[in-house]
């Protein structure tokens, strides 16, 4: 039997079948692909759907705490080393005291801040406690002389000492009430100056300097690539300062709070999202389905994919919180279908409607001025069992000297920072989740990484009647795609269909000449269908016929791939979700026949990507990589280019994935995938390996 199997292959090597290669769509026109349209952007509209039952938003509340946590470079969570906190320097005012800290994140890194403690506090007594994170302007934003005025004269501001200093204001105020509070420093601001303003908040230009895959910086492609962005390690900053401040003697655990303006409502909303400990929140001024945060530290590649901040603020329900509109990009949020009423609705299903408040104070501008402060602290005393008798009203202050608020001193010195420390940092987050990854069982390490890499791509293999084919147009519904499609019937009758995958799209089926490539050929005399399509951005979808080089990007000016990444899916994972319709389209059409899938000339992470998340419709897997790494990359926009990538394995871990299948690899060293060969085969798949990327042997291994 097998010796005619050779001569079978043998024979269809050598011959080959006259044919055109077809053009489904008329010269000069392109695919009526929805996602030919410009990119998404921070100013576009975020709707919340709110789901029809509490069960349908659990689960989906389920998946958003993932995509938040794969986002943030948090999947899965690093391990919390000591924060070695140092509190010094107290100095008193009537009713609160002030203190300054700083602790470790990480090893080397550090968060400043100043700590707001009662001036009374029992011996022995724990009190609520209240983190707060400050948003743009710092935690010393100072409105100045005229300002204060010009806010106490439009009604914002009630004092010209205290409210010159309105974060300030608000922690003073709570510590007054009976809390503990600590405003902590974004990174670049205040006394956090290890990675500088200009650069965590101003970044602007991509620097070819810090793009090595040994030695990188923060926004380059390397970074993107393993998920490291500033927007992740605030987010971590603020675990770790909630770890700080509910590990204080003086407070209770079982009563946190976290409330911050602006950005400070930025990171309200994803701390509190993906961290169970806080019972009441109030982030202002960023709960919003228009704009969705204009600075290069409110943006993470994957995070607003198909969501936006409300929805991500609902994540916190049905725990108390309150938020405002003012004259910003939060005045439509009391409208039906712009935020808040979606918010209420969601609310009512866990039958709590009345615990989330968004007040309509669109008189004031962008702001968390004293109307707002006294919402907030009217709910927070309610919520944390402050006991304090209502209306609460601020008190004046004498404003705090540089002397009493700046964190490093001649016996606290400033740790070092600058261009080394930032490459220092990211090579020591990177070796972390290495570990991390490493250290897992094979069946964990697999769960963790396809969770991940589903986020990353956006779909798993589409429903049967999400897929269809008409005049050689393969349409899926639900993402609006419209392929090119060839399809050639097997010489004899096979159930076997062969997805072809090419970097140049379906026109690698055919020769220079017409003719079809004589793989092809091969394949069809053996009686296989073959089916193949210009994926995304290939073939039809080009007008000059040049292949695909640099990626679209949102108008936005600054080059971090934050701005376009956070709200889109890149080409790399439409070019995988097309390959996932295509393996549907297999499926249907061949009515339980094998599937067999074949990438090459630059598909190859793609064909792998699809077969990790197709699950068990693909047979045998095809894949000649010439030695492709994600590493490689410099550019994020490099249409191979994907957020997550290296993070979670890069090629080889891809293909792990599909441990459980028949995979043939071209174009690598077997001696670097010895270990991968034997979890293949504990999963009950094969791996065979072969140093060459020929095409004619991995069809002779598919025919076997």
């Amino acid at each position: 039997m097998k010796s005619l199997i050779a001569l079978a292959v043998f024979a269809c090597l050598t011959s080959s079948l006259l044919a055109q290669a077809p053009r489904v769509f008329p010269e000069g026109t392109s695919p009526n692909d929805a996602r030919l349209q410009a990119p998404k952007d921070l100013n576009g509209f975020f709707p919340f759907k709110v789901p029809a039952t509490l069960d349908a938003w659990e689960k989906h509340a389920t998946d958003l705490r993932q995509r938040i946590l794969v986002a943030n470079g948090l999947w899965p969570m690093p391990d919390k080393t000591p924060l070695n906190a140092v509190i010094h320097g107290k100095i008193t005012r009537p009713g609160f005291t002030v203190e300054k800290v700083y602790f470790e994140s990480v090893p080397g890194l550090y968060v400043t801040g100043l700590l707001f403690r009662p001036d009374n506090i029992p011996a022995g007594k724990q009190v609520p406690a209240v983190l707060s994170p400050h948003g743009h302007g710092g935690r010393l934003m100072d409105l100045g002389e005229k300002g204060v005025l010009k806010q106490i004269e439009e009604g914002g501001e009630k004092f010209a000492d205290s409210g010159r200093f309105p974060k300030v204001a608000r922690c003073a105020t709570l510590a007054r009430l009976g809390a503990v509070v600590f405003l902590y420093d974004m990174m670049g601001y205040a006394d956090n100056s290890q990675l500088s303003r200009e650069l965590t908040h101003g970044f602007k230009k991509q620097r070819p300097d810090f793009e090595d895959k040994e030695s990188w910086g923060l926004f380059s492609a390397q970074a993107e690539m393993r998920l490291q962005s500033v927007f992740g390690i605030q987010t971590w900053n603020s675990i770790r300062a909630l770890d700080f401040l509910e590990a204080l003697p003086d407070t209770d655990p079982k009563r946190l709070g976290v409330t911050g303006g602006s950005g400070g409502g930025t990171q309200t909303i994803i701390l509190c999202a993906i961290d169970p400990r806080p019972i009441v929140a109030f982030p202002n001024g960023m709960v919003s389905s228009s704009m969705q945060g204009g600075c290069t530290c409110e943006n993470a590649s994957l995070l607003r994919i198909g969501t936006g901040n409300v929805e991500l603020a609902a994540l916190f329900a049905p725990k108390p919180q309150g938020m405002t509109s003012a004259n910003d990009w939060t005045k439509e949020m009391l409208i039906e279908g712009k935020g808040f009423p979606e918010l209420q609705k969601l609310y009512g299903l866990y039958g709590k409607k009345n615990n989330v408040f968004c007040a309509d104070l669109r008189h004031f501008h962008h702001n968390y001025n004293y109307v707002t402060r006294e919402l907030m602290y009217t709910l927070f005393n309610k919520e944390l069992g402050l006991g304090h008798k209502e209306p609460i009203v601020e008190k004046d202050f004498k404003r705090l000297t540089p002397e009493e608020h700046e964190v490093w001193n001649s016996k606290h010195p400033e740790p070092k920072g600058g261009d080394a420390f930032e490459k220092k940092l990211m090579g020591q987050l990177a070796d972390e989740s290495d570990y991390l990854l490493a250290a897992m069982t094979a069946e964990k390490r697999q769960a963790t990484s396809k969770a991940a890499w589903n986020i990353m791509i956006g779909e798993t293999i589409p429903a049967a009647n999400d897929v269809q084919v008409t005049d050689h147009k393969l349409k899926q519904k639900s993402t609006g795609s419209e392929l090119p499609l060839t399809e050639i019937a097997g010489k004899k009758p096979n159930a076997t269909t062969v997805i072809w995958v090419d970097g140049r799209g379906k026109s690698s089926l055919y020769q220079d000449n017409g003719k079809l490539n004589i793989q092809v050929q091969c394949l069809i005399d053996s009686g296989n269908r073959v089916i193949s399509a210009d994926l995304f951005q290939q073939g039809e979808f080009l007008a000059d016929g040049k292949p695909l080089t640099e990626t679209a990007i949102v108008k936005n000016p600054r080059e971090s791939a934050a701005y376009t990444h956070g709200y889109n899916h890149s080409v790399f994972a439409l070019r995988t979700q097309d390959v996932l319709s295509l393996i549907t389209y297999a499926k249907t059409s061949s009515k339980g026949g094998k599937i067999y899938l074949i990438g090459s000339h630059g598909a190859a992470a793609i064909v792998a990507a699809a077969s990790a998340l197709a699950g068990d419709a693909v047979d045998k897997l095809v894949i000649i990589s010439d030695g492709f790494r994600f590493a490689n990359i410099t550019n994020y926009r490099d249409p191979n280019f994907i957020p997550g990538a290296v993070k979670y394995g890069d090629l080889p871990g891809l293909l792990n994935l599909s441990s459980s299948l028949q995979v043939w690899l071209g174009g690598e060293n077997p001696k670097l995938f010895k270990a991968a060969q034997a979890e293949y085969k504990n999963n009950g798949g094969s791996l065979t390996v072969q140093n060459n990327g020929n095409l004619e042997a991995a069809i002779k291994w598919l025919s076997k």
